[in-house]
């Protein structure tokens, strides 16, 4: 998936206004942050094969430490302490102690998410523990469904991101909905462009981009304001 992991971002922002949209994000889409970086090192393999399935032309031969369930479950437990020692620095640290565990929790669960959703996409390649078994429902074998439902949980997402934040300015409105249509060019470009030319070009455009990306979602959520107070 790749739309479908921001939706639960931009969803989750509903639970935690007061959390940035670029750390639930950031949460939901850890395993695809650390996956390029542990290719480039050599610690990671993929292999680029068009008809590996129908939807993208990858072989994820071998990605133990990213997208294994065992360990995006160590990820999301050092991502929820992380973050939460650095909230605590924040001014309005006594607010946020008595949410720190619910905060916790939710990007936990955010960056175990990304196994959850890929185990339905992925042909029988996502591992449970580093060593395997791996399993996959193969989502990826119908375009169709697979870009209906990621569809779906992209305009969902995003509508409860709008109805849960409102525009500071002028920024903050049109920010957000070139941002949001950024998402959608990309993920039309990914399904129905070319395949990558080499594994060195995809792990260092997938680096540089989720860079990018991060510090423009992290941008237009300093210019919208939470409605809910839940947090």
């Amino acid at each position: 998936m790749f739309i479908g992991h921001f939706a639960l971002g931009f969803a989750a922002k509903r639970a935690a206004p007061r959390t940035s949209l670029a750390v639930l994000c950031g949460a939901a889409q850890t395993a695809d942050l650390l996956w390029p970086v542990l290719v480039g090192a050599g610690v990671e393999q993929v292999r680029i094969d068009p008809g590996n399935t129908a939807f993208t032309p990858l072989d994820f031969v071998s990605y133990p430490y990213s997208h294994s369930l065992v360990w995006l479950c160590v990820w999301g437990v050092v991502f929820g302490l992380v973050y939460g020692v650095w909230d605590r620095r924040t001014p309005d640290a006594t607010l946020s102690r008595t949410t720190s565990s619910r905060t916790f929790i939710l990007l936990l669960v955010l960056v175990v998410s990304h196994w959850m959703l890929d185990f339905v996409t992925h042909r029988p390649d996502m591992p449970i523990l580093p060593s395997g078994p791996k399993v996959g429902l193969g989502l990826w074998n119908s375009v169709p469904a697979t870009i209906a439902i990621e569809s779906a949980m992209y305009v969902a997402g995003l509508w409860i991101y709008v109805r849960s934040t409102r525009a500071r300015d002028t920024r903050g409105r049109w920010g957000f909905r070139a941002l949001a249509v950024f998402l959608v060019i990309a993920y039309v470009a990914n399904v129905a462009g070319p395949p990558p030319p080499t594994v060195g070009v995809l792990w260092v455009f997938a680096i540089v981009g989720a860079a990018i990306l991060i510090l423009w979602i992290w941008w237009v959520d300093r210019h919208r304001d939470a409605i809910l107070a839940l947090d």
